[in-house]
């Protein structure tokens, strides 16, 4: 039985451990930010965080995060309001919303990692999360509010805060 932290929270998943996190997160934790898309990790809406890495929870078993830490949409910013959610937002970037956990999530591991990106390494990062609604140009415009906002998280971010 893997153990493992998601949003903070340590949690045994109860079922197989070859059971792909995307439904322990939904199905035994409740946690439905999270969304399926494809199943074979190509569209990106079931994006989450595990150790701050930005993976497809519908391919990766619950086994394999043992130990590690998951944040979803639900545990990305204090207060449930991110610096990406909010850019998000003040874009008017979602149109019908399905995809958007998955793209706010891709989207703040890059700025974690990068934040300043180019046109070209957004492009090349949200790659592989798909929208329907073709809404990409209003998504490339939302990370790049979040980047001039300073929307990086993590220890990186958490230091310069402090100082």
């Amino acid at each position: 039985m893997a153990k493992f932290e998601v949003n903070g929270r340590n949690v045994q998943n109860r079922g197989p451990d070859d059971a792909p996190l995307l439904w322990v997160l939904r199905d035994e934790l409740g946690l439905t930010g999270t969304k399926f898309g494809c199943g074979v990790g190509q569209c990106g809406a079931c994006t989450v965080h595990v150790d701050g890495q930005a993976i497809r929870s519908c391919l990766t078993p619950v086994s394999a995060i043992d130990g590690m830490k998951v944040t979803t949409i639900e545990g990305l910013g204090a207060g449930g309001v991110h610096p990406v959610q909010a850019a998000w937002v003040e874009a008017q970037a979602p149109q019908c919303g399905y995809c958007q956990s998955g793209q706010i999530m891709q989207a703040a591991a890059l700025l974690s990692a990068n934040p300043n990106p180019t046109d070209a390494e957004i492009e090349a990062a949200m790659d592989g999360n798909l929208c329907r609604c073709m809404a990409y140009l209003r998504i490339r415009k939302a990370v790049k509010l979040a980047a001039r906002k300073g929307a990086r998280s993590g220890p990186a971010r958490k230091a310069e805060l402090r100082s």
